[in-house]
């Protein structure tokens, strides 16, 4: 397996590799973030520091330029040739933005609403808890851009219990020519909450089914979906949701909203190739148990979001062991992308070679799929 590792923790650290996420700037430079998560808690959650590096050498080698205090699951994007990284405050605290005019070496500080501060979670996970969790797509679509967040609503005393079902769906968006800095710039949409007992194929129904980091796509016939993550007994399904222009309104049908997919149980990144017009993703396909099969990455392709094309893998355990312990310590995860001219460049949250688990990522790798375009002409068109 070639990677080139951005940054690698000693499993006695008890710190752990989070968020990775990458894009292209326009000199060429190739720029990098990625928080931390385990022993970075304080009594309300993940405490928020993500590093931020540069490759001058299409990610042959990597310089560590900075960090951000008071940043944990972020996301990079450019608008108007400024650089701008959204992300929360920490652990389902405030969603914050900011700036850079220096391709990420100084950045904006988040100090109020009219100052990079967009919302704010209530205090030690009382609702609100917004979350961005993790980069997925940023749209730009009829002027606005457009991410997907969610709201957390905890059970009193179980604030740290994690359930899917939770999660109430939501959109961000923002007019692509406002003062993105200001929180009066932007729209939230409602927020939708996922009920398993609606769906007309009883074998779904499942208490604790729920979704998560969604990814706004513009489709075929030029309105906007959501395609989430979901959590559901059967395995390799996602959930589409409906998003309308103005940002506002997220819905949801229960009778056609299920579709099968390629992975799903776990943080997948969607985006659509200008050139050939088709839909592609980087996602964990699940086989077995979904713990077991983050040691798989795949890429996949749609012509319609609705029909997903298996592209094979790209990314698996070479480390030699056993395919049930390798699903136990090894995780090509929360993988981030960009289309990078006939190759797709992407960064894993990546657990491997000494970590104590699969979830626990000791590694940030770089990684390339080069004529990403040949495998849809051997297996789609």
């Amino acid at each position: 397996m070639h990677y080139t590792e951005l940054k690698h923790m000693p499993e006695r650290s008890q710190s752990y590799l989070g968020s990775p996420c990458i894009l292209r700037l326009d000199d060429e430079t190739l720029i990098a973030t990625h928080d931390y998560f385990g022993n970075m808690k304080h009594p309300s959650g993940e405490a928020g520091l993500t590093s931020v590096y540069h490759s001058y050498d299409n990610g042959q080698s990597w310089e560590n330029i900075t960090h951000i205090i008071g940043a944990f699951w972020g996301v990079l994007f450019l608008n108007k040739g400024v650089l701008y990284h959204l992300s929360n405050a920490q652990e389902y605290g405030d969603i914050v933005i900011r700036k850079s005019l220096d391709k990420g070496f100084t950045w904006s500080v988040p100090t109020d609403e009219k100052h990079g501060v967009i919302l704010r979670s209530g205090p030690g996970r009382t609702f609100p808890n917004y979350g961005l969790n993790a980069p997925t797509a940023v749209c730009f679509h009829k002027g606005r851009i457009y991410k997907s967040c969610e709201n957390i609503d905890f059970i009193p005393g179980e604030e740290y219990l994690w359930r899917p079902n939770r999660f109430l769906a939501s959109v961000l968006s923002v007019p692509d020519d406002a003062d993105l800095l200001d929180a009066a710039s932007w729209t939230l949409s409602n927020q939708v909450p996922f009920d398993s007992r609606k769906l007309p194929d009883e074998r779904l129904h499942y208490p604790y089914s729920g979704w998560l980091e969604g990814n706004v796509v513009e489709a075929p016939d030029g309105t906007l979906r959501s395609l989430m993550r979901i959590h559901l007994p059967e395995y390799n399904k996602s959930a589409m949701l409906q998003l309308s222009d103005d940002g506002k309104t997220l819905s949801f049908d229960y009778n056609t909203g299920i579709i099968d997919f390629v992975g799903g149980h776990s943080k997948f990144t969607l985006r659509r190739d200008p050139v050939s017009g088709w839909y592609f993703v980087l996602t964990n396909y699940t086989e077995k148990e979904p713990f077991a099969n983050r040691s798989i990455l795949k890429l996949a392709a749609s012509k319609d979001l609705l029909r997903w094309v298996d592209l094979g893998v790209v990314l698996r355990d070479e480390s030699g062991l056993e395919p049930e312990m390798s699903g136990m310590l090894t995780g090509f995860q929360y993988v981030d992308w960009q289309f990078d001219g006939d190759d797709i460049i992407y960064l894993s949250r990546t657990a491997y070679r000494g970590a104590h688990n699969y979830h626990d990522s000791n590694r940030i790798t770089f990684h390339v799929i080069r004529n990403f375009r040949k495998r849809l002409d051997r297996s789609a068109r």
